[in-house]
C-alpha cells in the first residue's frame, strides 16, 4: 500500500509543503538486503531517520513486520530535505503504509517533529512559519513537538496540537482524544509579553550630548556610532537603547518570532517576542555567523536582530570581512543569501549601535590619561573600519569620561520612559508621513527621492551643510545622512520644516568623520 503524509521544508523564511510517499510491501527472497530506499534529495539527518523511526516504534510496541521493503519518497523531489523534522511524518507514513494508520484524517494533517529512541518528540525549527504556510494550503491540523506548540498555534484558523510522544499522535488519527488544540490570545499573549527594559537611562551620570545622540536616533532609527577610552560608559549607555525605542508592533512581533523559530533560539513554551531583540555578538564573529547562511542554512546575527538593535562592541576587533558584509544590509535592510544547494532573502531592518577606542591604546582625546600612541598607529587603528561603512553610519559621536568627583555629585539623569515619550511622539510623525510607503517607516529609511520631497532645506540651512561639507570632506552618502537626521531632530522639535540649527546639531553628529579624526 502506498501512503502519503503531509510535512514542510524551510527555505529560508519561505516554507514549502514536502509530501513523503511511503510504499511497503512483502520483500521478495532476491531482495534481501534491500529492504529500505530513500529518494528525495535527502541529507544524511534525514537518512538516519530510519534507525530513529524504527528504535521508536520498537518501543512503543508499534515494531513494522519482518521482511517488509520500503520505498520513501520526499516530494518535489528537487528540493533538497535537510533536518530531523521529517522524523515523525515519515514514522507515520510507514504505519499508514502497513494500514496502522487511518487515512481520512491523515490527508487533512501536517506533521513535523524529531523522534527520541523512546518514540519521545523533540521540538525542531520553524513551526511557525510552517504554521502559516499549513494554513494557507488550506490543512485543518497541525501536529508538532509539545515544546514548539505555542509558538505555531499562534496562527489562528488552523487547529494546532502538541504532542509528546508518537504514540499520542497513532492514537489521535485512529480517531482517539489523545490531543486536544492549543489555543493562543495572540494579543493577550503580546501584550503581556511587553515588560519594560531592565536597563534605564536614569542610572547615566552626565553624558547628556551621548544621551541626546541615542534620543535622535531612537527617533528615526538611525544607526551610531561610540567613540570613547574604556570605561566612560559606552557599553552602558548601548544597552539602555531598547529603553527608549517603541515597543514591537504585533506585525513585527510575527515576523521576529518566525525568524528566531527558524533559528531555534525561541525558548520552550514561547508564542511570541514581545521585546525588541538586542543582539551582542562577540568580536570573534563569522561572516557567515553574522549574515547568515552555512552548510545547513541558519540565519545570522542581522537577521536576529530584525526590529530590533545589533550591538558590535570593540567595532575594530571585528574582522574584516565580517564588517564589509554589513555594508549592503545596512542599505537595503535585507540579506540574500546564494550557495550551491540553496537561495535565501531574510529581512534584516536594524539598528547598529558600534561603540570603539579611539586608539591602541584607548586614550586618544583623554582629558587625564596621556596617549601612548603615534599618529600613524591612530590612522592604521582607524583603518580598520572603511569608509563605506563608516559612511553607513548616521551618528557618530565622541563620549568623555566623567570624573569621579562629578559622578558623585551629579543627580539621576531623565528616564528613559521620559525620552521614550518623545521618541514615540517623532515617530507618530513618521508613520503618519510614510503611511502610503511600503517598506517606509522611520526617517533612517528614507530614499533620495523622499528626501527631496521631505527633507528639503532653506538658504540658510542649505549654507551651513554646504560649508560643513567642505570643511570636513564628506561623501555624497554623508550628504544623505546628514539630511535624515536633520529631519528627525526637526520631528522631535515637532517642526514641519528643517531650519539651520537642526542642520548644525546633524552635522555634530558626523565629527567623527575619517577625514577630521586624529589630525
Amino acid at each position: 500500500m502506498i501512503a502519503k503524509v503531509n510535512t514542510a521544508a524551510l527555505n529560508g523564511l519561505t516554507p514549502l509543503t514536502v509530501f513523503i510517499e511511503v510504499s511497503a510491501r512483502q520483500q521478495k527472497p532476491h531482495e534481501l538486503g534491500q529492504s529500505f530506499i530513500m529518494v528525495g534529495l535527502p541529507d544524511n539527518a534525514v537518512r538516519e531517520s530510519r534507525m530513529r523511526v524504527e528504535t521508536a516504534l520498537s518501543s512503543l510496541s508499534l515494531s513494522l513486520p519482518p521482511r517488509m521493503a520500503y520505498k520513501v519518497n520526499f516530494a518535489p523531489a528537487d528540493v533538497r530535505k535537510e533536518g530531523t523534522g521529517y522524523d515523525l511524518p515519515l514514522a507515520i507514513g510507514m504505519l499508514a503504509s502497513l494500514e496502522k494508520v487511518q487515512l481520512p484524517l491523515l490527508e487533512k494533517t501536517v506533521l513535523l517533529g524529531e523522534l527520541g529512541f523512546d518514540g519521545s518528540i523533540r521540538p525542531v525549527k520553524g513551526a511557525l512559519p510552517i504554521a502559516i504556510k499549513a494554513r494557507a494550503e488550506g490543512f485543518e491540523h497541525l501536529i508538532v513537538p509539545k515544546a514548539n506548540v505555542r509558538e505555531a498555534a499562534v496562527v489562528n484558523k488552523i487547529k494546532v496540537y502538541g504532542a509528546d510522544d508518537l504514540r499520542q499522535v497513532v492514537d489521535f488519527l485512529n480517531g482517539q482524544p489523545a490531543l486536544q488544540p492549543t489555543e493562543v490570545n495572540t494579543r493577550a499573549e503580546f501584550f503581556e509579553a511587553q515588560t519594560q527594559c531592565p536597563f534605564d537611562f536614569k542610572d547615566v551620570k552626565g553624558q547628556e550630548t551621548v544621551k541626546r545622540a541615542f534620543e535622535v536616533a531612537a527617533a528615526g532609527g538611525h544607526n551610531i556610532i561610540l567613540i570613547g577610552s574604556p570605561g566612560c560608559g559606552k557599553s552602558m549607555m548601548a544597552k539602555r537603547l531598547p529603553s527608549i525605542l517603541p515597543q514591537l508592533t504585533l506585525s513585527e512581533s510575527l515576523e521576529t518570532t518566525q525568524i528566531h523559530s527558524i533559528a531555534g533560539s525561541l525558548q520552550s513554551q514561547t508564542s511570541l517576542i514581545a521585546q525588541r531583540p538586542f543582539r551582542s555578538p562577540h568580536h570573534t564573529i563569522s561572516d557567515v555567523a553574522l549574515i547568515g547562511g552555512g552548510t545547513v542554512f541558519k540565519p545570522g546575527e542581522i537577521s536576529l536582530a530584525h526590529n530590533g538593535v545589533l550591538f558590535l562592541d570593540e567595532l575594530p576587533e571585528f574582522s574584516r570581512n565580517a564588517l564589509e558584509t554589513l555594508r549592503q544590509p545596512l542599505e537595503d535592510r535585507e540579506i540574500t543569501i546564494s550557495r550551491a544547494k540553496y537561495s535565501a532573502t531574510l529581512p534584516c531592518s536594524f539598528m547598529l549601535v558600534a561603540s570603539m577606542n579611539p586608539c591602541p591604546c584607548g586614550y586618544y582625546n583623554h582629558p587625564t590619561h596621556a596617549c601612548q600612541c603615534s599618529p600613524g598607529q591612530i590612522h592604521r587603528y582607524m583603518n580598520r573600519i572603511s569608509g563605506p561603512l563608516m559612511d553607513r553610519i548616521d551618528i557618530q559621536v565622541e563620549v568623555t569620561p566623567v570624573s569621579v568627583t562629578d559622578l558623585a555629585q551629579m543627580p539621576a539623569g531623565e528616564s528613559s520612559e521620559q525620552i521614550r515619550q518623545r521618541v514615540i511622539a517623532a515617530r507618530e510623525l513618521q508613520t503618519e508621513r510614510y503611511r502610503n510607503l511600503k517598506g517606509i517607516h522611520c526617517n533612517a529609511q528614507m530614499t533620495r527621492a523622499l528626501l527631496e520631497q521631505y527633507a528639503r532645506l532653506d538658504q540658510e540651512a542649505s549654507q551651513v551643510l554646504t560649508r560643513a561639507m567642505k570643511r570636513m570632506n564628506l561623501s555624497a552618502r554623508a550628504y544623505d545622512r546628514i539630511l535624515r537626521v536633520s529631519r528627525t531632530i526637526a520631528d522631535l522639535e515637532e517642526s514641519p520644516e528643517i531650519q539651520a540649527r537642526h542642520v548644525k546639531e546633524a552635522v555634530g553628529y558626523r565629527n567623527l568623520d575619517r577625514a577630521d579624526w586624529g589630525e
